[in-house]
């Protein structure tokens, strides 16, 4: 099923890149099906507007609403994604915006692979509330 997970490998021994490829796709879904539900776009301008909110530079001003908010657990799940080592930067994006963009995917994959979808929305809604694409 789509929103329910059970990691045979422990949640605490995955790799902070590979938490934030699920991360990745959960902030993605979660945009799409935002977009959807409160605008009558067309499929390109869908696609436009999405980027506004999944690209690294994006990300990293998103973070910096949902910061406050986190946990102690979370922010350490943060940090751990922010200090991952990647082979590559993104085009458009210094490589800060890149690692915190890795770091707000990786928590986001580690509350979804707890099940922690409430987590997952309640974190979602600040940051759709608080940001505003440029």
């Amino acid at each position: 099923m789509l929103f329910e997970t059970n990691p045979q490998v422990d949640i605490h021994e995955m790799s902070p890149l590979a938490l934030a490829f699920v991360g990745d796709a959960v902030l993605e879904l979660l945009v799409r099906a935002r977009l959807v539900g409160t605008t009558r776009l067309q499929p390109n301008q869908l696609h436009t507007s999405a980027t506004r909110y999944v690209s690294a530079r994006a990300q990293s001003r998103e973070l910096e609403i949902l910061e406050p908010l986190l946990t102690e657990a979370e922010a350490n799940v943060l940090r751990r994604g922010k200090n991952a080592s990647k082979a590559s930067v993104a085009k458009h994006a210094t490589v800060q915006e890149y690692r915190a963009s890795t770091g707000l995917e990786c928590l986001l994959g580690w509350l979804y692979l707890q099940g922690r979808l409430d987590r997952v929305q309640q974190l979602f809604d600040a940051l759709w509330a608080g940001y505003r694409p440029q």
